[in-house]
């Protein structure tokens, strides 16, 4: 009986140990985080919850063009190495970021709503009420 051993250098863990930390992203600036959100139906309209943490409530733009919502917002840098520092790691991210989505139903901009608390920003958008049918006369 023959039992032979593959050996596969590169799956060794000293390896994998050697090139740790080498090779890192060569980005310089951190990307903004995407805007994560919550749908829910009520009767006669969506309430949508977006977390934009970070961000002033006059930074925020909401846009509705039919069924589809935008949400945009700009994450401004509040902090930086100051006189005499220097700034060695940077976790929190800036820039614009955007997002959107569609909807079943047309939105009826006039009578919805919007409100950021907390870095949340909450948006009731009410549903835009289906055109009445009509009838045509037969001639």
């Amino acid at each position: 009986m023959n039992n032979l051993i593959q050996l596969d250098p590169f799956a060794d863990a000293a390896f994998d140990n050697l090139f740790r930390g080498v090779f890192r992203p060569l980005r310089a600036e951190p990307a903004p985080a995407p805007i994560k959100l919550d749908v829910a139906e009520q009767d006669g309209a969506y309430v949508v919850r977006a977390e934009i943490p970070g961000v002033g409530k006059d930074d925020i733009q909401v846009s509705i063009e039919g069924s589809q919502v935008t949400i945009g917002a700009e994450v401004k840098r509040e902090f930086g190495a100051g006189e005499g520092q220097r700034l060695l790691h940077s976790e929190r991210h800036f820039g614009s970021v955007r997002r959107s989505f569609t909807l079943p139903v047309e939105i009826d901009e006039a009578t919805s709503a919007a409100k950021y608390q907390n870095g949340v920003l909450l948006l009731t958008l009410a549903k835009k009420a289906a055109p009445a049918g009509r009838k045509l006369a037969i001639q």
